[in-house]
């Protein structure tokens, strides 16, 4: 880490990706308490004021010990997008404050360093139609989308799916075109110090379990029951990764242990698609194998 140190100037915005458990928020404070700035998430989940423990939010210690901002100022209920996620940046940059941007949504990172398509915004009827199919006949949702769209979308991320979806009927004009219309980013990857994080497989999992012993250790199951009363799977604060597994406990459909386990395993094969995602996106990002680091 001190070789990472080494290579920035004070003033040089930084992004720091990497997936969950891997260590990037630990590397993005280092920073900031060795030259100054400002953390700023950029993870989808991180952004929901319901979740501290289960999304690894860093504590209130941590941020009282340096300026964060994008944490826990979502409500569970409240529409968030990776388009919300940029207009806040923007606002951020315009302060002057140096970035650390640091976290584990790919997605947020594209946007910021190539650009985002202004879309306009899917009325709530279109939404909640998109949520009944999704959940009803997803195989309908994916055959609707345009050509070109499906070629350019995970089918297997139904979130994804259901976004293009949502864009096409509502506009009439498929995503992979509005996409093809994105204007100039707000901050270009040459611009900035690109990291990510990019440790051994066995590491990594190792690391993931023990946190989440961690989480729950501290009361993830008690935030977890907190949430119980307003729990919907669809809403997008849902996806929180061991909030499910916890919810059915809760509801009494499955023992704790066997909860815990599903959730470990759940984090692993979410830190498996952040790995492949990073891996063919940013491969002009500097690599660090925090596995292998001694300081």
């Amino acid at each position: 880490m001190d070789e990472v140190l080494a290579t920035l100037a004070p003033d040089q915005p930084v992004l720091i990706a990497g997936p969950t458990a891997s260590g990037k928020s630990a590397l993005a404070m280092r920073i900031v308490a060795a030259q100054g700035g400002v953390v700023v998430n950029a993870d989808a989940l991180q952004v929901y004021d319901c979740w501290r423990l289960l999304t690894a939010r860093p504590s209130a210690t941590e941020e009282a010990a340096a300026p964060h901002r994008l944490y826990g100022h979502i409500g569970r209920d409240d529409a968030y997008s990776v388009g919300h996620w940029l207009r806040e940046v923007a606002g951020i940059l315009a302060e002057g404050a140096r970035p650390v941007i640091v976290g584990g949504t790919g997605l947020y990172f594209m946007a910021l360093t190539e650009g985002l398509a202004e879309i306009p915004p899917i009325p709530a009827d279109i939404r909640a139609e998109g949520d009944a199919l999704r959940q009803r006949d997803p195989a309908a949702m994916v055959a609707a989308l345009d050509a070109a769209t499906a070629a350019r979308t995970d089918l297997a991320n139904l979130a994804r799916v259901q976004r293009a979806w949502e864009v096409l009927r509502a506009t009439g004009r498929g995503l992979a075109a509005w996409q093809r219309d994105t204007p100039p980013p707000l901050l270009p990857r040459t611009a900035c110090a690109a990291f990510v994080l990019r440790p051994a497989v066995d590491w990594l999992n190792a690391r993931i379990n023990l946190r989440f012993d961690q989480m729950m250790a501290q009361g993830a199951l008690e935030e977890a029951r907190a949430e119980l009363p307003f729990w919907q799977p669809l809403r997008p604060s849902a996806r929180a990764i061991g909030a499910p597994e916890l919810i059915a406990h809760l509801q009494g459909e499955m023992p704790l242990e066997t909860a815990v386990a599903a959730a470990k395993l759940a984090s692993r094969q979410y830190a498996k698609r952040q790995r492949s995602w990073f891996r063919a996106r940013m491969t002009d990002w500097t690599e660090i194998r925090p596995d292998l680091s001694t300081g």
